[in-house]
């Protein structure tokens, strides 16, 4: 009941979001995917569903349907469906959306060899609709080994949140009783305690459509956006000499084209973060307050330009301090991510380093090198031409 009266005539998953139903972006991501058929599991007005995605044949997917009581519980729908379903099937509940990487999650499943993996948020800052709250308990190796049943606790021994998606060996069938039963009270508790439910953990943010407040993150998530990460230091502007850091102003060079490229961008509708190591923080060979300077002047010639940027995202840690942020660490973007509503598959980054790739493959964002032969007004070029 908590998004009526949008429910009222059409089942929860139907609802608009940014003028689509929410189940549209599922179907989208599972192609994506590579997923070709799907199987959906349907109870409170199907007809709002079947008529709508048909056999699925204009999504670019095949479409089967498993229709049962509206009061049926997850467990009994995939029970239901079970002549439809393959060896090792995806389930994803309908009001969660998030942006999976089903290949790598294929390969954690089957390394593990166990019955069920499930998506695990780690909800490293708290925030979002929980909170500080989490629901899963998961051990260094991987395993789950607390689930809390429709309910969540700021006990730090539970370490992340169920995201929804689940990869599931069909031999889960045999745990299932008779009657109407609930997947999360009746199954993942059995998975659970005979060690067979791992946890494919993930640091980007999700969005779900469980209350009027999370639908509108959702469309703040799922809206349309361009977004460019860039790195510093090598792409636009000029780089020190090895160890050497900009200290301030002077040191501090665009490189040829760079603001004139940042101002294509903008006005193509692109929004432009950075991200940047800076090392020399740590060492003592700056401060945080030199590098602001810097971004100050930054910022004031690029509005001489009539252009800038939208947010610049900086690791002030040495090379040994083991922290989350440093490239090539993706904390940076799953930081940028959290903040402006951001999902990363969709968002390019362009480096100078082997660094910036492997940072950019972490995060899920697609890359460019930006080098002597192409550099950043090449990449620009081409992008919006």
């Amino acid at each position: 009941m908590r998004l009526w009266p949008l429910t009222d005539d059409r089942p929860k998953p139907m609802v608009p979001v940014n003028g689509r139903p929410f189940l549209e972006y599922l179907v989208d991501l599972l192609k994506e995917n590579g997923v070709k058929e799907i199987v959906m599991l349907l109870g409170y007005l199907p007809e709002k569903i079947t008529e709508h995605f048909g056999n699925g044949s204009k999504f670019g997917v095949k479409i089967k349907y498993s229709i049962g009581a509206i009061d049926d519980e997850t467990g009994t729908r995939i029970n239901n469906a079970r002549d439809l379903l393959d060896e090792h099937f995806v389930l994803s509940y309908c009001d969660n959306y998030w942006p999976i990487n089903l290949s790598k999650m294929s390969d954690f499943y089957f390394n593990k060899g166990v019955v069920g993996t499930m998506t695990a948020y780690n909800n490293k800052d708290g925030g979002g609709e929980y909170g500080p709250r989490n629901n899963l308990n998961i051990s260094d190796g991987g395993m789950v080994k607390k689930y809390l049943v429709g309910d969540y606790s700021e006990d730090p021994v539970y370490n992340a949140i169920d995201a929804g998606v689940f990869i599931l060996d069909k031999k889960i069938l045999g745990l299932m009783p008779e009657g109407n039963f609930s997947f999360q009270k009746e199954i993942l508790p059995k998975l659970v305690a005979s060690g067979q439910l791992a946890a494919f953990r993930m640091d980007h943010p999700y969005c779900a459509i469980t209350s009027m407040e999370t639908l509108a993150s959702a469309e703040k998530f799922l809206k349309q956006k361009k977004v460019i990460f860039l790195d510093r230091d090598g792409v636009i502007n000029k780089r020190m000499p090895p160890h050497e850091y900009a200290k301030n102003v002077a040191d501090f060079e665009f490189l040829p084209g760079a603001v004139a490229s940042l101002k294509k961008l903008k006005d193509a509708g692109y929004k432009i973060f950075l991200v940047t190591n800076q090392a020399g923080i740590a060492k003592g060979l700056m401060s945080e307050a030199d590098l602001q300077k810097i971004h100050e002047y930054m910022f004031g010639e690029l509005a001489k330009a009539g252009t800038t940027i939208d947010g610049i995202y900086f690791c002030s840690h040495g090379y040994s301090d083991g922290c989350d942020c440093r490239k090539p660490k993706p904390g940076l973007f799953f930081k940028a991510a959290r903040e402006n509503f951001l999902d990363l598959t969709k968002t390019l980054f362009i480096g100078d380093s082997e660094t910036d790739a492997e940072a950019a493959l972490a995060a899920g964002c697609k890359f460019e090198l930006a080098s002597g032969t192409r550099t950043l007004e090449a990449i620009v070029s081409d992008l919006i031409r």
